[in-house]
């Protein structure tokens, strides 16, 4: 996901929230924390998938086998990826494998940096009374360039489990609560055009058209600056 980033919480608020851990890793606040995760040292960056690909498409299955060295790989591989693409978080069929699992490395309006991964997540129903819907640009690592204002909740809770079958609650607001909605709806078969009116889909589009090649550009450069390389795009169809 790749989201602008907006206003929406008032100094009280901000205040409180400076005054905790400024990294959470796992949804727990940590007493130091690299710049760059060591997932992304480890990984190898992987070629993200476009809207019209088959995989982005449709449901993934879940994650039955957990704590083996492959999972593990695709976490460092996914937070590679996502680093080198300048991404807030990604999710595993936007790499091309078809698994509910999504990874995040996003700094929020408060100045807090959420690190983490999850596995099989749920979206809880956070009742009306504790969050308010919010209009901010919302845009996606699998829809190159075009951000669209898009209205969601401004709290989320989501419920999974870890690389290693460990239950798993990570909870949200703003910013971050918007990234586990736009992650979690990935694994459902779902981008965020989905939820546009047709005229804006169409209009997101266009633009990805336009701007596409300089975004894959700047990932191939990104890539080669951490000493890795963005895999080649596949030849266009019918070319």
């Amino acid at each position: 996901m790749a989201v602008g980033l907006g206003g929406g919480a008032s100094a009280r608020e901000q205040a409180r929230e400076q005054a905790r851990a400024r990294v959470r890793v796992q949804g727990r606040p940590v007493a130091s924390y690299p710049r760059v995760a060591p997932e992304v040292e480890r990984g190898t960056v992987r070629r993200i998938t476009v809207v019209g690909e088959e995989v982005l498409a449709r449901p993934c299955r879940e994650v039955v086998e957990f704590g083996g060295a492959d999972l593990a790989r695709l976490v460092d591989d996914m937070f590679a990826t996502n680093h080198v693409a300048g991404g807030a978080a990604i999710a595993a069929n936007q790499v091309g494998v078809d698994l509910r699992l999504f990874v995040w490395d996003i700094t929020d309006e408060w100045g807090v940096r959420h690190v983490g991964h999850i596995l099989n997540p749920v979206l809880d129903e956070v009742p009306a009374a504790r969050r308010r819907l919010v209009e901010e640009p919302e845009g996606c690592l699998s829809v190159p360039g075009p951000y669209v204002p898009l209205a969601r909740p401004d709290r989320a809770v989501v419920r999974g489990r870890d690389k290693d079958g460990a239950p798993l609650t990570v909870e949200g607001r703003g910013y971050f609560a918007r990234c586990l909605q736009h992650e979690t709806d990935h694994l459902h078969g779902h981008l965020y055009l989905d939820r546009l009116a047709a005229r804006e889909r169409r209009s997101a589009l266009r633009e990805m058209a336009a701007g596409k090649d300089a975004v894959l550009a700047r990932r191939v450069a990104n890539a080669a600056r951490l000493g890795k390389e963005y895999p080649r795009e596949p030849p266009a169809q019918g070319r």
